[in-house]
């Protein structure tokens, strides 16, 4: 690739005390706005059965009410940053927030469910454009040497945002209407909204091209068809003919987008950028660290709350030694990859994950929390220690003026993994689930075994409808069962934490990359 230096990436003034407070008082923004998309992609899980009895919503609806955000989110975040860098970041950010709190208003005071599945889809939208670029703009109010803290308290922010979700959720239902878990999102996004408009600097690609609009369609299109495969086919299963459509439908369009992006001259993504070991394998292991991530909060709530018996609330609160390990770690691996790069934190940080989860593949039914809860903490700091250096390692191959259109295809690439993590570990979950059940359901009445194989919270609940020893039976045998398809998932995601560390160790270079240069492209305009 040719490099035009005719243009000065400029970023703004450091040097003064109230100039580095002003960037930093613009981080804690960020963060506000974060860790609200962060609460809202879990906080809902625990508000299902409310919303399922005050709506009147089927197990169809409740699922399009989680997989309408989920779906939007991913299928835009890559356009999304592309346009920040296009017409301006911190405008695009701004919209977003704007669309997010409206949004939120909108699914709090929703009498139908149609009505909730609309709103959570734009609610996808204004998070879809929030998270890319609140990582986008943070090259353009830092300095290298600060990015690094900077991303390491933005990844902070979004992870735990996650495990805190069932913990806000638990405790707004407990006090409020379902409503509740939606309408904090408005006075908390309104905060960030104005925070934002007070300190952010607008920044953008001087010399922008005509935008993609072949690449935006095929990218959302594939994108959206893919996901929505992934999402289905634990549900429908995987040689369903529409699951089987969409999925091959999503192959294809990506497919086309990517040969399109070869061919012309102004793409959407630099595909360049994927010959570049410094910025692929770092998105790799931003990825695996977002899949087994995903995993972890999919299976371990259940455990906790239906064989465990502990509330929403209270399921929450033991989540919480992940989210410590996460930001201590996230927070010590600055001064780390300063002394020695990124490579040896990453490497490090996923052998510890994966010694984590075969830790935890030892819980049982009879396992005390204490041992639960060092099982998350061991997975917490490998997944802090790994996330942060590998998303600074991927902001540090872009050139300067496609850090939101880079940081949107790093953040699509999560959420992809994060929909393959739920579908695939839950297909795994399932399968190993019902494997060692079904020998135990002979004999028992039809309902009682649909619901048992159905889920854990079925069989628990069938268990007690069972009059005299079948009934014990039947809880013991499927809390049994559950745990070992817990063991399944946690064996999974070790393995894919340590074989991408080998891969990582064998090829990821020791020196950062330098950022790569664009034909047309070397400059960021602040105004």
């Amino acid at each position: 690739m040719s490099e035009n230096n005719s243009h000065p990436i400029t970023t703004p003034t450091i040097g003064t005390e109230p100039s580095a407070s002003r960037r930093w008082a613009g981080l804690a923004a960020l963060v506000v706005a974060l860790l609200t998309v962060g609460l809202d992609l879990m906080v809902l899980n625990v508000a299902l059965p409310t919303l399922s009895g005050d709506l009147g919503a089927s197990t169809t609806q409740l699922q399009w009410i989680v997989n309408a955000y989920t779906l939007v989110f991913a299928a835009l975040m890559l356009p999304a940053g592309g346009f920040g860098d296009h017409y301006g970041r911190k405008r695009l950010l701004l919209l977003g927030l704007v669309a997010f709190v409206a949004a939120s208003a909108w699914a709090a005071y929703s009498g139908t469910t149609s009505s909730l599945i609309a709103a959570r889809a734009v609610m996808g939208i204004g998070a879809a454009i929030i998270v890319p670029l609140s990582l986008g703009i943070l090259p353009t109010l830092f300095g290298p040497d600060q990015r690094r803290r900077a991303i390491a308290v933005w990844v902070g922010a979004l992870g735990v945002g996650l495990p805190l979700g069932p913990v806000v959720g638990g405790w707004l239902l407990q006090h409020f209407w379902w409503g509740s878990v939606f309408l904090i999102n408005v006075p908390v996004g309104a905060a960030a909204l104005a925070a934002c408009i007070a300190l952010l600097p607008e920044s953008a690609d001087p010399d922008a091209p005509a935008l993609d609009w072949l690449g935006i369609v095929t990218a959302v299109a594939g994108t959206a068809a893919l996901v929505f495969g992934i999402i289905q086919a634990p549900e429908s299963g995987w040689t369903d003919p529409i699951v089987l459509t969409t999925l091959a439908a999503g192959v294809a369009l990506i497919a086309g987008f990517l040969m399109w992006e070869r061919r012309t001259r102004h793409p959407l993504v630099d595909l360049a950028l994927f010959t570049n070991p410094g910025f692929t394998w770092p998105t790799l292991a931003a990825t695996a660290g977002t899949f087994t991530l995903v995993g972890v909060l999919f299976v371990l709530p259940q455990y906790l709350q239906i064989l465990r018996h502990h509330d929403a609330f209270g399921t929450g609160l033991r989540l919480v030694p992940l989210v410590a390990a996460i930001i201590i770690a996230a927070s010590a691996v600055d001064k780390i990859v300063t002394r020695i790069g990124a490579k040896i934190p990453i490497v490090a940080g996923l052998l510890t994950a994966a010694a984590g989860f075969v830790l935890a593949s030892r819980i049982t039914t009879d396992s005390g929390y204490g041992f639960v809860a060092a099982c998350l903490a061991v997975v917490g700091l490998g997944a802090g220690l790994a996330l942060a250096p590998a998303v600074d390692a991927v902001m540090a191959t872009l050139p300067e003026h496609r850090t939101a259109a880079g940081s949107g295809l790093l953040m699509a690439i999560r959420q992809i993994g994060a929909a393959f993590s739920i579908a695939i570990l839950g297909t795994l979950l399932n399968l190993t689930y019902t494997r060692d059940l079904d020998p135990h359901l002979r004999g028992l009445p039809e309902p009682a075994v649909s619901a048992a194989r159905d889920s854990i919270a079925g069989a628990q609940l069938a268990a007690t409808k069972i009059p005299g020893p079948a009934g014990t039976d039947l809880a013991a045998t499927s809390a049994h069962a559950y745990t070992e398809a817990m063991t399944a998932v946690f064996l999974a995601s070790a393995a894919v934490s340590a074989m991408l560390a080998a891969a990582i160790a064998l090829r990821l270079p020791k020196r950062p990359a330098e950022p790569m240069a664009t034909a047309s492209h070397t400059a960021t305009r602040q105004r």
